[in-house]
């Protein structure tokens, strides 16, 4: 299982034994209101319109409507609905002063005041809820938090390990509502998407939340900082360690029995976790996929070391930030570093030359030091410590044949790139690298 799905299941048993499920059906208020008359939906003017993509907007036309219907036509369960709409759509700053005037006199008229401070007493449950699994998780990349979507401009009102997305208490979301209405609309679920923000990549899960008399009311969100876990985490083993010891931190032990009756008695015949013994082995399979692996290494790294070793680690600094940033803008990943050599992976060639191109460029203005880079297409196989293959191993020998600051490329390489716009490359001719049966063809990539 997941660290996602232990949260959401954790969750959803939470919630559960909370009071309010979400999407429950009552017949009042927890406020105490008889929810009676139509829903906002069955009246012609719901203000909310769908478009040919499929995406949900607010109708203001339609909105203005409604309050006039209801201004005249007592419906308190449609009205309420309208008065959460109009809140979550922001209408105090952005209607005229008419249609505004007559929005805060159907306000007054069913006691919206009421109707916000009901709503941030449902969300109560799911606030305390959202605080404990937060703080089961602590330093572990993994954000939680809540926002209660009928005051959308401050609508952030828990989070815990906010440093994750760096926002705190009273934070907006004006663009959630409608998203998550235009998902609902098109039947989709938004567990395990993913959000790109400049460097910064997510994963993301939103859980909406609806209450039968106001409809959608808040959302719970998890944010995990993919990252931190795959480049800063996963490679290096002190931090691994960190990482496993926050995920199962406790505060103190039980002798309490959770298990079923069999798997009772497999515990005291030995068995120490969930997996047997065939799907363990499974799981730990070595993966193989097809992938175009970069390999780099600074040129002269023993001599710089003796020369200076304070310069070399700075060298070996700015090399880890300039492939870092390659990394980012061309969607790779840090396979491992090797001293002053790195192994990168990437799922196109283009991409893995337009990396190393962008390598090169920034060591050739640092100025301190030089490089050289191998890349090339080949079978890469993931074990549970380590990548190897034929990717690997001839990266790296393509790496060996390189001068400073040259980029080389296996044929492979060169055919699936050679039609890109503002790509050049000089043929170096057939080459025999070691451990590679037979001579391979070798290109080196111009500026």
């Amino acid at each position: 299982m997941t660290v996602l799905a232990i949260i959401l299941a954790a969750l959803a048993v939470a919630v559960g034994l909370g009071g309010y499920w979400v999407g429950r059906r009552t017949r009042s208020s927890p406020s105490g209101v008889e929810v009676t008359g139509r829903r906002l939906e069955e009246y012609p003017f719901y203000p909310f319109d769908v478009n040919a993509d499929g995406h949900v907007g607010f109708n203001a036309d339609a909105f203005d409507e409604g309050v006039r219907h209801f201004l005249t036509e007592r419906n308190p369960r449609a009205a309420r609905e309208l008065i959460v709409i109009g809140e979550q759509n922001l209408v105090r700053d952005t209607f005229p002063t008419e249609q505004l005037n007559r929005y805060k006199a159907l306000y007054t008229a069913y006691d919206g005041d009421e109707v916000v401070s009901d709503n941030a007493a449902f969300l109560e449950n799911y606030r305390r809820i959202v605080t404990h699994l937060g703080r089961s998780f602590p330093n572990t990349g993994i954000e939680i938090l809540l926002h209660n979507l009928v005051d959308p401009a401050h609508s952030l009102v828990t989070i815990e390990n906010a440093a994750v997305t760096g926002r705190s208490i009273g934070s907006g979301a004006t663009n959630l509502v409608l998203d998550l209405k235009t998902r609902r609309q098109r039947g989709e679920d938004k567990i395990n998407y993913e959000l790109n923000i400049g460097s910064r990549q997510f994963k993301c899960t939103t859980i909406p939340i609806f209450r039968p008399d106001y409809g959608l009311v808040g959302a719970i969100c998890i944010n995990i900082d993919s990252r931190f876990l795959r480049e800063s985490v996963m490679f290096d083993q002190d931090r691994l360690a960190a990482f496993f010891d926050n995920l199962l931190r406790t505060d103190f032990q039980l002798g309490e029995n959770i298990l079923s009756k069999d798997e009772y008695r497999n515990a005291l015949n030995g068995k120490r976790h969930l997996y047997d013994e065939a799907i363990q082995t499974a799981s730990q399979a070595a993966e193989r996929k097809l992938a175009a692996i970069l390999f780099s290494d600074i040129v002269g790294f023993t001599k710089m070391m003796e020369s200076s070793e304070a310069e070399t680690l700075r060298a070996v600094e700015a090399n880890e930030i300039f492939h870092q940033a390659a990394l980012t803008a061309h969607r790779g990943r840090l396979i491992k570093k090797l001293g002053d050599g790195m192994l990168l992976s990437f799922d196109s060639a283009w991409e893995a030359v337009s990396a190393a191109r962008d390598i090169r460029d920034r060591v050739r203005q640092d100025g301190s030091f030089e490089v050289r880079i191998g890349i090339h297409l080949g079978e890469v196989v993931q074990g549970r410590h380590d990548v190897h293959g034929d990717g690997v191993n001839v990266a790296s020998r393509i790496q060996a044949e390189m001068g400073p600051g040259q980029i080389g490329i296996s044929k492979v390489v060169y055919d699936n790139v050679k039609n890109q716009d503002g790509f050049s490359a000089r043929s170096l001719g057939e080459r025999s690298l070691k451990n590679v049966s037979a001579p391979m063809g070798l290109y080196e990539v111009g500026d």
